[in-house]
């Protein structure tokens, strides 16, 4: 028996790389999965066709169930749309993968409004509006798995602040909601991937960020294949990772990594109100001392 025999699942931006990895590890190990891409290049622009036909046929080749779903998961409609998908073909929804996002690189002091709204709407907006009614039928039924996708950016990523923001901010989401489902037997868990991706070829060597990363046309079957990120998601999609919550782990080539949370590092104290002038001479040698810049994985 299959560790996800009988459960329904969504992926959304299943089409290729991590998310595509994922929708056919799930469907391996036994779920039925809805393969949501909409078919865009990286920076979001809309293409003929979806490649979620194509890993569709890839799952079903293997023996797996699946159907594809093109909807806009940034987008109330899209994100209730893909959910009732897996109702309607499975019965039910029992995991929600959160994998679709886009790029629109630029420095903070070059960017336009569109660019950056245009990021935080398919990453963050997009986890809300899957998150919603996938959490509102999973706590009816008192079950279900919420995997959400943030990135090593988030810790501070060069000439990707949107990118960054939205990233952080979906810590912030899985942390809130982690703690908010808990008492329905759902749990909420975060992703931090590296992988060989369409998305990572943009990136500058330079900028690259944990080693090296090669072309994704020619990642297969090396440490940076995207299917290296799977199996951590498929654990924690699974009845075995019903004590895991509000976690976030990073699956980069063979390396598993789990990431604490944002805890108090230095504290200074005083017995009466703070003035600039007993801060400042203070400052440096406590909270001012040893610190450290902000750093990717």
């Amino acid at each position: 028996m299959a560790i996800l025999d009988g459960k329904a699942a969504v992926v959304t931006g299943s089409g290729r790389g991590i998310g595509r990895a994922v929708a056919k590890a799930l469907a391996a190990n036994g779920a039925a999965v809805v393969v949501n891409d909409r078919g865009v290049t990286v920076d979001g622009k809309e293409e003929p066709t979806t490649p979620a036909d194509e890993v569709v046929k890839e799952i079903k080749a293997a023996g797996g169930v699946a159907v594809a779903n093109r909807l806009d998961i940034a987008t109330v409609s899209g994100g209730e749309g893909v959910v009732n998908a897996a109702i309607k073909e499975f019965g039910k929804l029992d995991i929600l993968v959160n994998v679709a996002g886009i790029l629109r690189d630029r420095m903070i002091f070059n960017m336009s409004e569109e660019e950056w709204d245009e990021v935080i709407r398919v990453h963050l907006k997009g986890h809300y509006c899957t998150m919603r009614p996938a959490s509102a039928h999973m706590r009816e039924r008192k079950h279900g798995r919420i995997i959400n996708f943030s990135s090593g950016a988030a810790l501070g990523a060069p000439g990707q602040p949107n990118y960054a923001a939205a990233k952080a901010a979906i810590l912030g989401l899985t942390y809130s909601s982690a703690v908010a489902l808990a008492k329905y037997n759902i749990t909420v868990n975060a992703i931090m991937p590296g992988a060989s991706t369409r998305m990572t070829d943009s990136i500058p060597a330079a900028r690259a960020p944990g080693g090296v990363f090669r072309e994704s046309n020619s990642a297969a079957n090396t440490i940076m294949d995207p299917a290296n990120v799977a199996p951590i998601v498929v654990f924690l999609a699974s009845d075995e990772a019903q004590y895991v919550n509000g976690q976030c782990f990073g699956a980069m080539g063979y390396r598993i990594t789990r990431y604490s949370h944002l805890a108090p590092e230095r504290i200074l104290m005083g017995d009466e109100p703070w003035t600039v002038e007993r801060l400042s001479k203070s400052f440096k040698a406590t909270l001012g001392s040893d610190l450290k810049p902000p750093r990717m994985l």
